[in-house]
């Protein structure tokens, strides 16, 4: 008699049942989309030996293998895990942290991005929830990563200043700042507060370096981007620290966790119990309460 399939454990550790009988795509674990030469050569020499050759890039920065036999499972779990490959997860648990580029690599980033997305991995990948549950990090409001469509999305941002002193009044930073927050009055650079969207480019544009920015994290909640669609929302302003940052994260995780219905996506958890009651917990964790 064959021995029964666990389909429920496979599908945990990123093996998806295909359309072809006995056959699965397996999603791996790339963390902040980075791989390493030797990550991708063992991946090349997996879908050569146990698939059809060729690997599928997700929209979230995956890669999946498909076409692995059920009987090979094993043999291909060792020889991913020898070139320093991991697998994904699948069902209802936290998914692999998606990340653009940020600080490290792109002149627009205001954050580190691809660091971030490594720490919130190592704090909550693959933990079991009601649903499934999607970060992605995006270093600064040009968005490449689209932090909104995330159930929590992260995004860099800067908290800025004009040293007046070091000013020359050029005008570069009223002209690059695209939402208007910006004018020159009577010789000198005017912030509204109001309408900053803290994108930094003031700092990164001016030639005197007169504007500095404090790097901080832009928060939003309860994106989804699938059968229904929502922006996330931010609740609280930006932040400035990491501590305060896994506060607000932990806080949000942990709502959903003690609120949502088995199968519910975080946005309808927020919809049914109501987002003033997750602001007060959001707001409680921002302030360290």
């Amino acid at each position: 008699m064959a021995e029964k399939i666990d389909y429920a454990a496979l599908k945990k550790g990123g093996f998806m049942r295909q359309k072809q009988k006995g056959c699965f795509s397996l999603r791996l674990a790339v963390v902040g989309g980075n791989l390493t030469a030797e990550n991708i050569k063992t991946v090349a020499e997996v879908a050569e030996k146990y698939g059809h050759g060729y690997v599928h890039m997700t929209s979230r920065q995956g890669i999946e293998i498909p076409f692995i036999k059920v009987e090979d499972i094993n043999e291909v779990k060792e020889e991913l895990a020898k070139g320093g490959v991991g697998t994904g997860v699948c069902g209802p648990r936290v998914r692999t942290i998606t990340a653009c580029q940020g600080a490290a690599i792109c002149p627009s980033g205001c954050i580190d991005t691809y660091t971030l997305a490594k720490e919130l991995d190592a704090r909550y990948f693959g933990r079991e929830l009601p649903h499934k549950f999607k970060f992605g990090v995006t270093g600064c409001q040009n968005n490449c990563l689209k932090a909104e469509e995330n159930d929590v999305g992260i995004k860099g941002g800067m908290t800025v200043e004009c040293n007046h002193d070091d000013c020359i009044q050029c005008g570069v930073c009223v002209k690059v700042c695209r939402e208007g927050a910006l004018r020159m009055e009577d010789g000198k650079i005017v912030i509204d507060r109001e309408k900053c969207n803290n994108c930094a480019r003031c700092v990164k544009s001016c030639p005197t370096d007169a504007w500095v920015g404090e790097p901080g994290y832009i928060v939003s909640f309860g994106g989804l981007f699938g059968n229904k669609i929502y922006k996330g929302e931010q609740i609280v302003p930006i932040i400035r620290d990491k501590e305060t940052l896994f506060r607000v994260t932990d806080a949000a995780i942990s709502f959903f966790e003690k609120h949502a219905n088995a199968g519910e996506r975080f946005r309808l958890t927020l919809e049914r119990i109501g987002k003033e009651e997750f602001q007060k917990e959001v707001q409680a964790a921002y302030e360290g309460r």
